[in-house]
């Protein structure tokens, strides 16, 4: 498959790799990538079936096959000594690609994700999924319905997701131009056999008003990462670095500033 990546360039410093979630794009990141440029080469990716990459032939489309085509891009691009941060299924990738190569990865940032996907949030997207198949008469009309169900999210952001993740289809109808397959492979998910092998400093960002990663998880993550520091962002729901950026970023230089 051919894959898309955004580049912010500085070449010659260590890797930030980024990785958005279900139904997103790299441009999820356009609102944060430059904060790290004076750091990092920075690099966000548009995953198998997302953005401005390949739709996978076969409709294949769980983690573990995001998983190889970061380890092909990396592998052939001769990445090393990474910083990776996901956010939503994204988080998931770069947790099971830390645990697989250890000796790649200096960091490892998880946005409100854990090593488990649930039955119900795996059946609540497919439902979602198969109503969104109509689109919408307009841009407006997406971002409309998206701020009555992302309150907190600055309306710039969510204009951004809407902007490189739709198409007009032939009717002229708003329509998402990811790959519907991708909510087959959406399905109940337990990574703990790769998470528990994560070496690196690992962050996990939680959002305060988000379920996804319950108390008991954040508990077994505790006892099975030695090196692991769980962050609660108040008053944020699944994409905290969209609803509060700059108190998440805070969260994030601190962690990339302490010596591991």
């Amino acid at each position: 498959l051919k894959l898309h990546y955004l580049d912010w360039g500085s070449d010659g410093k260590p890797l930030l790799i980024l990785l958005h979630g279900i139904d997103r794009h790299a441009h999820t990141f356009d609102h944060v990538a430059p904060h790290f440029t004076d750091r990092y080469h920075v690099i966000a990716m548009d995953m198998r079936g997302h953005g401005d990459s390949e739709w996978d032939p076969d409709g294949r489309y769980l983690v573990e096959d995001y998983v190889r085509d970061l380890e092909l891009v990396a592998d052939g691009q001769r990445w090393r000594d990474m910083t990776l941060w996901g956010n939503s299924t994204g988080g998931r990738v770069v947790q099971v690609y830390a645990g697989l190569h250890p000796d790649r990865v200096a960091r490892v940032i998880a946005e409100d994700v854990g090593p488990e996907r649930p039955r119900q949030i795996a059946d609540n997207y497919g439902r979602r999924a198969a109503v969104e198949q109509e689109g919408w008469p307009s841009e407006d009309a997406l971002v409309a319905q998206l701020k009555r169900s992302n309150p907190r999210t600055p309306e710039e952001n969510l204009r951004t997701y809407v902007r490189y993740a739709t198409l007009h289809d032939a009717g002229g109808r708003v329509i998402w131009k990811r790959d519907p397959r991708i909510a087959d492979g959406f399905v109940p998910t337990d990574l703990w056999s790769s998470v528990s092998k994560i070496t690196a400093p690992a962050l996990y960002i939680i959002g305060g008003a988000s379920s996804i990663v319950p108390a008991e998880t954040q508990e077994r993550l505790k006892k099975t990462l030695p090196r692991v520091r769980i962050v609660t962002i108040p008053g944020t729901g699944h994409y905290p670095s969209e609803e509060r950026t700059t108190e998440t970023l805070a969260v994030i230089d601190e962690f990339l500033s302490t010596r591991s």
